[in-house]
């Protein structure tokens, strides 16, 4: 992953309230990905 894209995962990860790990904000950010191609 790009120090980029991980400083973003980060960035969104510290706005959530539970402050998941960045494994979990990937998978969370993933899951919001595919539920809005729908």
């Amino acid at each position: 992953m790009s120090p980029d894209v991980a400083t973003a995962v980060d960035k969104w990860a510290s706005a959530q309230a539970d402050l998941p790990s960045r494994s979990e904000a990937i998978r969370r950010l993933v899951k919001i990905g595919l539920k809005a191609k729908k």
